[in-house]
C-alpha cells in the first residue's frame, strides 16, 4: 500500500473515484505481470509502477495513470483489449491498446529513420495522451537502460535521442525531455560525454558557489523595492545541451554565457517587466543577450525574459524571468493542459485538447465547458484572430480544432491537415504555386481525384502544369484556410 500512495499523494485532490481506480489497475497489473522479470532481474512490475509515477509527477489525469500502469498487460500478459474495456472502460482500453500499437514501432537505424517518424507522427495524431505515456515508459526504460543487451542499447537509446526528445521537446514538456536526452547521450556519443562531463565539472564547481552568492544579492534588491511574492531558483544546463552548445563554439566552455542561469518565478506578467527594469538598474546587461519569448514564445510555446548581465566581479550571469504558469507549461508543456478530470462537474476549459483526443467517450468530454480561456501559448495566434474577430477567423479555429490527419509527401515529409482536407489543401500546405498549378494527384501510388478527402499516413504526390490555374469550385473541396485564402487570392487578381 506504500507505493500506491507514492502514486495517490502526486495527485491533486484525488476523489475517492480517483484512488479506487488507481488502486485496481495498481493491483490488477501487479497481479498479471506476477511471475515475469526484466532483464534486471527485478519483478516487471516495477516498470509498470514507475510509468504510472512518471505519469503522476507530469500532473496527468487518474484515467492517464491507471493506463500507464497497465500499458505493458496486452503486449507481455496476453491480456484482451475486450478484458481491460471490461474492467476499466472503454476508455482506458483504448489509451493502453494505443500504446501498445505505438511499442511495435522500432527504430531501425538510419535508413528506416524517416520510416519510423512516419508511422510515429501518425501515432501521434489519434491521441496525445498515447505519446504522454509512451514518453512516461521510455523514461523508465532508459533509467534501466544499463541492464538491455548490449547491442541493443545503442540502437534504443539512438531512438530515444532522435525519435522521443523531439517529439517531447515539440509538445514543450522540457522535463521530460532533458531526462531523455542526457539518459541517451553515453550511450550514443560516449567520448563526446566523458569530454562534456570533464569539462562540465570543473566550471560547476566554480559557477555554483557565485551563482548562489549573487541569487542572495538579487533577492535583496528586488526586496529593497517591495517585490516579495516571488520565487528564485538556479538551473544548470544538462550535459546533453551543453554538448551541443559546444559543437557550436569549438569545444570553448567559457564562450558559454548560459551553463547555469537564475530563474525568478512571479505572479503575473508585468512583474517580470518590472524585475526585468530593476535588474537592469544595478547590473549592466551583455548588449544582444536580452530576448523576450513573452511577447514572441518560442515554436514550442516556450515564454520568459532572458537578460544576460555583468555580475560586477568579472562573470556573466544568465536570468530568466518568467510567470508561475509559464514556468509550469516550460516544464510540462501540452501535459499541464490534458490534465483535466473526467468528471460531469469539472471545470477545466480544454475544449481545444479534447477536439485533438478521439470521440469514444463522448459522456465524459461533453461536460467541458467550451470557451477557449486557457490555451497554450503555441496556439496564441489562433486566439488573436479570434479576438480580431477577422473574416477568416471561423476558419483558422476550424483548422486547428478539428481533429487533425498527418500525411506525407513522397520524399517523407511529414504535412499536418485538418480532417476531410483534399489533395488541393495538402499542394497549398506546400506552396502556394504548387496548389495554384495542380494538375494531377497520386494518392499512396493511385491517381485520384483532386476533391477526394485524403486519411491519415497517405502519402500524396502532386502534378503541377503551368497551364492549370485555380477554379471557384475548389472553394467548395477545399478546409484549411491557407488554400481558401489563396484561391480567393488569385481568382480576385486574375479576372
Amino acid at each position: 500500500m506504500e507505493r500506491i500512495k507514492e502514486i495517490i499523494n502526486l495527485i491533486k485532490d484525488p476523489s475517492e473515484e480517483d484512488k479506487k481506480l488507481i488502486l485496481k489497475a495498481f493491483q490488477f497489473a501487479q497481479k498479471k505481470h506476477e511471475n515475469q522479470k526484466r532483464f534486471s532481474g527485478e519483478p516487471y512490475f516495477n516498470h509498470a509502477f514507475e510509468t504510472g509515477k512518471n505519469l503522476a509527477e507530469l500532473n496527468m489525469s487518474p484515467t492517464v495513470i491507471a493506463a500507464g500502469l497497465l500499458h505493458d498487460i496486452i503486449e507481455d500478459a496476453g491480456i484482451e483489449e475486450s478484458i481491460i474495456e471490461k474492467e476499466f472502460g472503454k476508455e482506458v482500453a483504448f489509451l493502453v491498446n494505443g500504446v501498445t500499437k505505438l511499442g511495435r514501432i522500432k527504430y531501425q537505424g538510419a535508413k528506416r529513420h524517416r520510416e519510423s517518424l512516419r508511422k510515429f507522427f501518425v501515432a501521434v495524431s489519434q491521441d496525445i495522451r498515447v505519446i504522454i505515456i509512451k514518453l512516461a515508459d521510455r523514461l523508465h526504460n532508459m533509467k534501466t537502460l544499463d541492464y538491455v543487451l548490449k547491442h541493443k542499447r545503442e540502437r534504443i537509446a539512438k531512438e530515444t535521442l532522435e525519435i522521443y526528445v523531439p517529439v517531447a521537446y515539440r509538445l514543450g514538456i522540457r522535463k521530460l525531455s532533458r531526462q531523455l536526452e542526457d539518459l541517451a547521450f553515453p550511450y550514443v556519443y560516449p567520448q563526446e560525454y566523458e569530454k562534456t562531463k570533464k569539462l562540465a565539472k570543473e566550471k560547476d564547481k566554480e559557477d555554483a558557489k557565485k551563482l548562489k552568492n549573487f541569487q542572495k544579492s538579487v533577492k535583496k534588491a528586488l526586496a529593497k523595492n517591495n517585490i516579495i511574492n516571488f520565487i528564485t531558483d538556479y538551473r544548470i544546463k544538462t550535459y546533453y545541451s551543453l554538448y551541443k552548445k559546444l559543437l557550436k563554439k569549438d569545444w570553448n566552455i567559457e564562450k558559454i554565457y548560459d551553463i547555469s542561469a537564475l530563474r525568478i518565478i512571479l505572479p503575473e506578467i508585468s512583474d517580470c517587466y518590472n524585475v526585468l527594469g530593476i535588474i537592469h538598474g544595478i547590473w549592466r546587461p551583455l548588449p544582444g543577450r536580452i530576448k523576450d519569448y513573452i511577447a514572441f514564445p518560442k515554436p514550442n510555446g516556450y515564454q520568459a525574459l532572458h537578460t544576460t548581465i555583468f555580475t560586477g566581479d568579472g562573470n556573466l550571469v544568465e536570468i530568466q524571468i518568467k510567470t508561475t504558469k509559464m514556468h509550469q507549461e516550460s516544464e510540462f508543456g501540452i501535459a499541464s493542459h490534458v490534465f483535466y478530470k473526467e468528471k460531469k462537474k469539472t471545470t477545466a476549459n480544454f475544449s481545444w485538447i479534447r477536439r485533438l483526443l478521439p470521440l469514444g467517450s463522448k459522456d465524459s468530454f461533453s461536460k467541458i465547458k467550451t470557451d477557449f480561456e486557457d490555451i497554450p501559448g503555441w496556439i496564441k495566434e489562433l486566439v488573436e484572430y479570434q479576438e480580431k474577430k477577422e473574416d477568416t477567423s471561423e476558419e483558422l479555429k476550424s483548422d486547428f480544432f478539428k481533429k487533425r490527419i498527418f500525411v506525407f509527401t513522397p520524399k517523407g515529409d511529414v504535412i499536418d491537415l485538418p480532417i476531410d482536407s483534399t489533395p488541393i489543401d495538402f499542394a497549398y500546405a506546400i506552396h502556394s504555386d504548387i496548389g495554384d498549378h495542380i494538375a494531377a494527384c497520386k494518392v499512396n501510388g493511385k491517381m485520384t481525384s483532386l476533391e477526394e478527402g485524403l486519411s491519415n499516413g497517405d502519402i500524396v504526390e502532386i502534378v503541377t502544369s503551368k497551364k492549370n490555374k485555380p477554379s471557384p469550385k475548389w472553394l467548395d473541396h477545399v478546409r484549411t484556410a491557407a488554400a481558401k485564402k489563396h484561391i480567393r487570392s488569385y481568382l480576385q487578381n486574375n479576372n
